[in-house]
């Protein structure tokens, strides 16, 4: 923050990584590249890839104008093997435990910045549909608004 601002700039590339890839990290991917643009490079894992993107996930971030629908999930095996470096990465925001220690783990082999943002899982939360929505718009509300502490207001044209 030697620019005198409150917040941190922009990391030239960001990995968000959970447990599956299919509700937090695929909802930060998408409201980081709202937010910021192509201001940096931006992508998201799961330490496992056996669930696909999740409708709620989907239904909630619409609201705020994040389209996910079209996200594929993977696993970091998956990233490296489709020849995403891990190396390439300057910051990886973890935001599940089990995410933090993979990543943790991998920073035996790349020097690697590894923060763990503790959202909130709303999976299984809430038994009706609106209950449910609501566990997942706080997940996205906390996602937000962590994003915006660390690097300021939104910056890309569209938002």
């Amino acid at each position: 923050m030697a620019d005198g601002s409150k917040y941190e700039p922009l990391p030239q590339s960001v990995l968000f990584c959970c447990d599956h890839n299919a509700v937090r990290s695929p909802m930060a991917e998408g409201i980081m590249k709202k937010l910021y643009g192509t201001e940096c490079y931006i992508q998201s894992v799961g330490v496992k890839n056996d669930l696909e993107i999740d409708g709620f996930s989907i239904a909630v971030c619409a609201e705020i104008g994040v389209e996910l629908s079209r996200h594929r999930s993977r696993s970091f095996d998956e990233m490296e093997d489709w020849g995403d470096d891990l190396s390439s990465f300057d910051l990886v925001l973890a935001l599940s435990p089990a995410s933090q220690r993979r990543a943790l783990d991998l920073t035996r082999f790349y020097h690697l910045t590894v923060e763990y943002w503790p959202i909130l899982d709303p999976t299984g939360l809430g038994d009706a549909r609106e209950a449910r929505l609501t566990a997942y718009r706080q997940a996205r509300d906390q996602i937000m608004q962590r994003l915006i502490d660390r690097f300021g207001p939104a910056r890309a044209k569209d938002v």
